[in-house]
């Protein structure tokens, strides 16, 4: 039998490399861009055109390259970064291993120049699909300027797998905020399609905070820094007022590296936990500085996932400084000097009548007099009302003891027109059927509901709307201002009357008529978190993320008090349902308790 196993080509192995590191254009303005700050630049310029598909290019003024080093540099596992094994325990730069320049060279056309200070001429290379096309002296500006063309070109099956431009532009974008972020020394700019989204001066880390995510943040940071021999943190969190129900403003970084680090997370939030509802999340912006012997960078390969040598410790630490952070900010209120007007302050003049403070007795009250000894009301002095107190079913079993109407088989409830409904804890509603008792999640009902009437409106463009008495003008951070923009004709025909502004801001005129007291800013930033979170299905279609999104946006909420009449119609649309049985994310809505699950249970 011959021998099968065979070397790979090196073209076909950075193929598969690429497939690694490079898995979107945001993948390729991360590498080149920390490239650019790891080669000491202090301004850095990212052009992307049909967001990254087209082109991606980042010019950077930094310490540039001489030629042996600007063909070495598209080798796989070339690097400058290490020299012994050792070196990956010392780690500060932003690349390493000398795999980005090799797969984005096997997947695209790409163009490098570059000079050095002390070089006369620069350095000229092109190449595609990992062949040198061009190696030839040139011109130009000292750093370097690399240029990404037709990603993905050669590799037909990837390309198809890209999303929307709107997608692929907020993927680029968030990549931009990790890196810009982390380095507020540096002046960055990003254009997209000839448009600037971001110029970024060099400035502090608090004004890059604000540059990037709005004036409006800048009320709500509160400081944090300590400084132990295991790790130093600083940076900032969110006032617990201003947290939201979306993700999108958690940030933590070691060493200037962007990473995600559940544990922690959940370090932050425990923090705010008896101060914040459990579905609202606080905003932070946290740095670490630690020794880099202590962590490991290298177990993903875009780096963003780090293991710390000392995490549970490091994880009382962050929980302390972040509950130090909020008792500091709720002792000591902060005045803002920038507020127009005066502080209106009480002054104490000679004129001032001052008046001894009056209390009203009754002399004659007694307590003891017998129009005031009035027995209270034991309810557990006898057997009928103790039995009254502790069964809350009573009457409902009483209203649905002639049941008169037939519901789908999946549930079979049974249930009468002239039933009530009981709503516990504001989130569940009690109904008793011939069977026992059933309950419903009123959330995950009204979710189900919703759904399937904004399908019908995307398909019909039937959906009613409704005038707002004031317009509302909603800044959102880039990344949700371009989702919401590619979306934004679609929510209008589910009622919707949003309307694009520029710089980042949207207005609403109208919402839908079943959209009821809501804060239309918490409404839109449900709704963008939502659709990001469908993105990744590749079985769903957009209008159904679209209807998906809308729908968890617009439920009513848990905790909202409903009156028997919003039961009933909730309940009757319910059963309406094709599906009544699970909320479109796939829960449960429904559950029935059986009389012999009941007799179980009181044994």
């Amino acid at each position: 039998m011959a021998d099968i196993i065979q070397l790979l080509p090196d073209a076909v192995a950075n193929q598969i490399a690429a497939g690694e590191v490079i898995q979107r254009p945001a993948s390729v303005v991360k590498e080149l861009v920390e490239n650019a700050v790891d080669s000491g630049a202090n301004n850095i310029t990212i052009n992307v055109k049909d967001s990254g598909r087209t082109l991606v290019q980042v010019i950077d003024n930094g310490f540039g390259m001489s030629e042996t080093d600007a063909r070495l540099c598209w080798e796989r596992h070339a690097t400058s970064k290490i020299r012994v094994a050792n070196d990956l325990f010392s780690i500060r730069t932003k690349g390493f291993r000398g795999e980005a320049l090799a797969s984005i060279a096997a997947i695209a056309e790409v163009s490098l120049k570059t000079k050095r200070e002390e070089d006369e001429l620069g350095t000229h290379i092109r190449i595609s699909a990992s062949e040198i096309l061009l190696n030839e002296p040139v011109a130009c500006q000292e750093g370097s300027n690399f240029s990404v063309k037709n990603l993905f070109y050669n590799i037909p099956a990837r390309r198809k797998f890209l999303k929307s431009n709107s997608t692929e532009l907020r993927h680029i974008i968030t990549e931009f905020n990790h890196i810009a972020l982390a380095h507020p020394g540096i002046e960055f700019s990003l254009i997209h399609n000839n448009s600037q989204i971001y110029n970024l001066p060099k400035t502090t880390l608090r004004q890059r905070i604000i540059a990037i995510f709005g004036k409006a943040l800048n009320q709500n940071l509160i400081p944090v820094i300590t400084d132990t021999t295991l790790v130093k943190i600083d940076g900032f969190i969110g006032k617990p007022e201003f947290a939201k129900k979306t993700y999108g403003e958690q940030f933590f970084f070691v060493n200037n590296r962007y990473i995600k680090h559940p544990y922690f997370h959940r370090a932050v939030t425990q923090a705010y936990q008896q101060i914040l509802p459990n579905d609202a999340i606080p905003s932070y912006f946290i740095f670490f500085e630690s020794d880099p012997e202590k962590i490991d960078i290298n177990i993903h390969p875009t780096k963003t996932e780090i293991k710390f040598e000392d995490e549970v410790a490091i994880w009382q630490i962050l929980l302390a400084v972040v509950k130090e952070s909020i008792g500091k900010y709720n002792l000591m209120p902060s005045l803002d000097f920038n507020t127009e007007g005066v502080i209106d302050i009480p002054v104490l003049r000679n004129e001032t009548l001052i008046r001894t403070p009056q209390i009203n007795l009754n002399r004659n009250f007694n307590p003891f007099d017998s129009e005031h000894d009035r027995p209270v009301r034991n309810p557990y002095r006898d057997r009928e009302s103790y039995l009254e107190s502790v069964d809350p079913f009573e009457s409902a079993r009483n209203d649905f003891s002639n049941p008169q109407k037939s519901f789908p088989t999946k549930v079979n409830p049974d249930m009468a027109d002239g039933n009530k409904f009981l709503q516990i804890k504001n989130r569940y509603i009690l109904a008793a059927v011939r069977s026992g008792f059933m309950i419903i999640d009123q959330k995950r009902a009204h979710e189900r509901i919703l759904y399937e009437e904004n399908l019908k409106s995307l398909a019909t463009d039937a959906f009613a709307g409704q005038q707002t008495l004031f317009p509302e003008t909603i800044e959102l951070n880039h990344a949700d201002y371009v989702t919401f923009i590619g979306i934004i004709d679609s929510v209008n025909r589910l009622g919707f009357d949003i309307r694009d502004i520029g710089n980042n801001a949207i207005i609403v005129n109208g919402i839908p008529a079943t959209v009821k007291n809501a804060v239309l800013k918490d409404l839109i930033d449900e709704m963008l978190e939502t659709f990001k979170s469908y993105e990744g299905d590749l079985l769903l279609e957009a209008q159904d993320k679209i209807a998906r999104a809308a729908a968890k946006a617009s439920a009513i909420p848990y905790g909202k008090v409903l009156e028997q009449e919003e039961m009933r119609n909730l309940v009757d649309h319910l059963f309406a349902c094709s599906n009544p049985n699970y909320s479109p994310g796939g829960k449960q809505v429904i559950s029935i308790m059986s009389v012999e699950e009941i007799e179980k249970i009181l044994k």
